[in-house]
């Protein structure tokens, strides 16, 4: 294994930047087996998050492998980990080796390509940026000017996907039900850069996050509004980094408070059982659980069940740590695992507040083929449908 590793990069170069990470704490390790026991990986196949991370701490990872580019960043482990071993942390620096020498397997080249388009264009997805707000045509939909109640940082996907676009829409037809004075920055807008950040690429990241601060500041932002977990997570937990606090709330959040401050109201029955799926980083990381759902509980008519794996204990979708970005054979694809558990519970619709969520469980549900149809929602799609 040593030797695989020094023919990329030198021996102690590796230690170093794992120990730079918190690579000793993995030394507490005392091998109870609880990370690999929760890692969704292991309900697809063989995979032990454990060695991989165990062996980086003495340097005897091989860079090469494509296991160090599996980790999803759900945070599974870091919750049952009995002796507070980061293993995120550990992972994203193997990666970072990886990155700085060019060494990507097929799977993960993708990743790399996405990389390239961030530095180009501002987005991860080949698109131009002065393509950004087009979502936006035809709405009243202001760009973003000092005063406004919020500024609305649609976000990569939410911006460019098709799909994902009517979710962005519907947020701001939402808005400006609920007479919010909003604005969006348009072709200034970057990615937030949380998920290129786990593929290794901290310039990048770097990049973005000051390009991003920096209009803040200049436009005098003072609250964000956010459909993204990857972004409300990366704004309140890592752009701190950079000596900036910013006021964030996630969309569920902010649509609950309008309809409790009595400036939303929801009086379109929605007469569906839909069940509820938390993002990894809204849930987990974020520890919001609880607002959505009662958002949710606000619209007339709807029945919210749950699934099996909710709240805390929540199945990832497997598209974060930039493996949306990745190949995943249809084989090992947990959202197949998550659809499947929505149609056992009978829901007629899978809702959830993640771009990337939505975009692994469109795909799994057409792979899936039941005979019942099941749609996929984002939860202002629904909110929307209720006004």
């Amino acid at each position: 294994m040593i030797r695989a590793v020094e023919a990329v990069t030198p021996f102690k170069e590796v230690i170093a930047e794992v120990k730079a990470a918190g690579g000793d704490v993995f030394k507490l390790c005392y091998q109870c087996g609880k990370c690999d026991v929760v890692c969704p990986w292991n309900r697809v196949r063989s995979f032990s998050i454990r060695k991989i991370i165990r062996e980086a701490a003495f340097g005897l990872t091989e860079i090469e492998s494509e296991d160090i580019w599996r980790c999803t960043t759900c945070g599974t482990c870091l919750r049952e980990c009995p002796r507070g071993v980061e293993q995120i942390e550990l992972g994203v620096s193997l990666r970072r080796i990886a990155s700085q020498y060019g060494v990507f397997p097929a799977s993960a080249r993708p990743a790399h390509t996405a990389a390239g388009s961030l530095r180009s264009h501002g987005n991860p997805l080949s698109e131009e940026r002065n393509a950004r707000a087009d979502w936006a045509r035809g709405l009243p939909v202001k760009p973003f000017a000092e005063g406004m109640d919020v500024l609305y940082f649609v976000g990569c996907y939410f911006s460019y996907d098709p799909r994902l676009r009517k979710a962005a829409v519907a947020t701001a037809n939402i808005l400006n039900k609920a007479g919010v004075e909003f604005g969006i920055l348009g072709t200034q807008e970057n990615c937030c850069g949380e998920s290129i950040r786990k593929t290794g690429a901290e310039d990048v990241f770097k990049t973005l996050a000051r390009e991003n601060i920096k209009t803040f500041v200049d436009r005098g932002v003072r609250k964000i509004l956010v459909s993204s977990p990857h972004c409300y997570h990366t704004f309140v937990n890592e752009y701190p980094e950079f000596m900036v606090h910013l006021e964030v709330v996630h969309v569920s959040q902010y649509l609950l408070e309008l309809i409790n401050e009595g400036r939303l109201e929801l009086t379109g029955a929605y007469e569906k059982k839909v069940t509820y799926h938390d993002p990894c980083y809204l849930g987990r990381h974020n520890g919001i659980y609880d607002e959505p759902r009662e958002l949710l509980r606000k619209v007339p008519g709807l029945e919210l069940i749950e699934m099996p794996d909710c709240r805390d204990n929540s199945l990832c979708c497997g598209g974060g740590g930039g493996r949306i970005w990745m190949e995943t054979p249809k084989s090992e694809r947990f959202s197949n695992l998550r659809v499947e558990q929505a149609h056992a519970v009978h829901a007629e619709v899978l809702v959830t507040s993640c771009p990337y969520c939505i975009s692994n469980f469109e795909e799994s549900r057409l792979i899936l083929e039941y005979d019942r149809v099941m749609e996929v929602k984002e939860i202002t799609e629904i909110v929307q449908e209720a006004l």
